[in-house]
């Protein structure tokens, strides 16, 4: 199996998050192991309200809030970083252990890199040359692109129905 690394990138709420769920779906289909996790918006009364964060064992938190005063923040949202820790950590060590595993992380962002171990753990599985897919937030991509070797993708409202399936590919032959 080769070895790609590719960053997705894209603005909010093009398409990153339901191109690696369908990219995972796929892997699962044709029995790829996966680890890494997945953010997705927290809806209330039609509005996003804040985030959550999921591995793919099922665990999940939620990880960010319009409602949470204390803490740090992004934007308008409270983050609650052990929370977020708690969950993404665990997956993404768990990827240097899991043999022929393909890493999924959604998403390199502002809130993600309030952690202060996130970002060398990043770095380190990319350095360990693992098979991975990680989006990443459009204002982070520069800077991240210094640190990693990775391929960059720009996912956009013509390219995400095709991404997912031509993704599977490079890990599946």
């Amino acid at each position: 199996m080769s070895r790609p690394r590719i960053l997705l990138t894209a603005p909010p709420r093009t398409g990153k998050t339901t191109v690696v769920r369908r990219l995972a779906d796929l892997l699962r289909a044709a029995h790829v192991p996966i680890c890494g996790f997945l953010t997705d918006e927290v809806r209330e009364r039609g509005r996003r309200a804040g985030f959550t964060v999921a591995d793919f064992a099922g665990h999940q938190a939620v990880m960010a809030h319009l409602s949470w005063v204390t803490g740090p923040r992004v934007g308008r949202y409270g983050v609650n970083v052990p929370a977020f820790e708690r969950i993404a950590l665990p997956a993404m060590q768990q990827a240097l252990t899991t043999r022929g595993a393909v890493v999924l992380i959604d998403e390199i962002g502002p809130m993600e890199l309030l952690s202060p171990a996130f970002m060398p753990r990043c770095v380190a599985l990319f350095e360990a040359g693992v098979p991975i897919v990680a989006t990443v937030h459009q204002r982070t991509h520069a800077s991240l692109k210094a640190q990693i070797d990775a391929g960059l993708i720009t996912v956009t409202p013509q390219n995400r129905d095709e991404l997912p399936e031509s993704l599977s590919r490079l890990f599946t032959g």
